[in-house]
């Protein structure tokens, strides 16, 4: 998980709980250091509990330990979206995937600049976290929808795999024949309430 505030732990402690290796790219030391010492605490519907996972804050501390990887879920904020994917080269291998699930538009474009517009994927996802302190989350995830696909619209295995993985790990994931569309939808969301939750400082609730 490239950039993993709030909802990349939420995310990869799912896939984490559901037995995948997964690696949690954070650049602030004191939040990888409190996940790799005390495990990620997870506030779930008031209850706080914790779980073990692996946590980095450049990928190439997991490039040295692992190699390269599987998937990359891209989460860091719009406008790291260059800089962080241009320093996960050294994790992006052969038949790497990776996965933006980033607000707004234009993400994958960036991406592909660095690894190829045949590796990317793009998605959005009503799954939510908040941050409490280092190595502390709740996680809003149950419920919540997240939706993927292809670029190009096609229903390739890969595209599968992942939703499988992810529908597995307890992440509600549909895979979409028009993901841009889909994305559109989302931002139209965000435009509508957005403003509103800045104006009044209340949350979207």
């Amino acid at each position: 998980v490239l950039g993993a505030g709030a909802l990349g732990c939420a995310m990869g402690s799912c896939l984490s709980e559901a037995g995948h290796e997964v690696w949690l790219i954070n650049r602030r030391a004191d939040h990888v250091e409190a996940m790799n010492k005390h495990g990620l605490s997870v506030r779930i519907n008031g209850l706080d509990r914790s779980i073990p996972v692996k946590a980095a804050r450049n990928a190439q501390e997991i490039a040295e330990k692992t190699g390269t990887v599987d998937l990359i879920v891209v989460l860091v904020k719009s406008f790291h979206t260059h800089e962080a994917i241009a320093s996960a080269t050294s994790i992006v291998g052969s038949d790497t995937v990776v996965l933006s699930l980033q607000n707004g538009l234009g993400h994958e474009e960036v991406l592909a600049e660095v690894v190829g517009r045949d590796k990317v994927l793009a998605g959005k996802t009503y799954a939510g976290g908040v941050m409490l302190g280092p190595g502390r989350i709740i996680r809003g995830t149950e419920g919540k929808e997240t939706y993927i696909g292809e670029l190009d619209g096609r229903l390739t295995d890969r595209v599968k795999r992942i939703a499988q993985v992810f529908n597995d790990a307890g992440l509600i994931t549909h895979i979409s024949d028009n993901i841009m569309g889909t994305m559109w939808e989302k931002l139209l969301v965000n435009v509508a309430t957005g403003a509103l939750s800045g104006i009044t400082h209340l949350t979207y609730g």
